[in-house]
């Protein structure tokens, strides 16, 4: 199972933008990584940052240091931090987020329901959510509703 999103093929290769699964990392370990930070990474540490794990505290502490200290010594100093809150908006499974809802009124005539929404997986919620937010360009948002069968 590929470890991105259908909708994100355009640059997964060459990962020249963040993918979702690292920018769900990085909300996990409290990282705001800017994209100037993202491409002054060489590949190998991209790849290292989608494919290590973290689910765990030792594991995002891990992750969070490990970039840190990338990112430190390429931009002359760390990334800020985010808050991370003890239950994420898209973790919580018997509520669709506003907006969610709004954005999917905005693109489709769908519904989606509390059940098809928990039936999601973490990422999936999470990527919803961010390509849902204000001021996201949000054209991957009906792609990814597609992907996930929501469409």
């Amino acid at each position: 199972m590929s470890c991105f999103f259908d909708f994100e093929a355009e640059f997964t290769a060459s990962l020249r933008c963040i993918p979702m699964i690292v920018r769900y990392k990085l909300d996990l370990c409290g990282v705001k990584l800017k994209l100037i930070h993202w491409h002054q990474l060489s590949h190998e540490q991209r790849q290292w940052l989608v494919s290590t794990p973290c689910d765990r505290p030792a594991e995002k502490e891990h992750y969070r240091e490990q970039l840190r200290e990338w990112v430190t010594q390429s931009h002359g100093a760390p990334p800020n931090d985010l808050e991370v809150p003890d239950t994420f908006v898209w973790q919580v499974t018997s509520e669709i987020p506003d907006t969610v809802q709004q954005q999917l009124t905005t693109v489709s005539h769908h519904t989606l329901t509390t059940e098809k929404w928990a039936a999601l997986t973490d990422l999936q919620r999470f990527a919803l959510v961010k390509l849902s937010q204000p001021g996201h360009e949000n054209r991957n948002f009906w792609p990814a509703l597609q992907e996930f069968g929501l469409a």
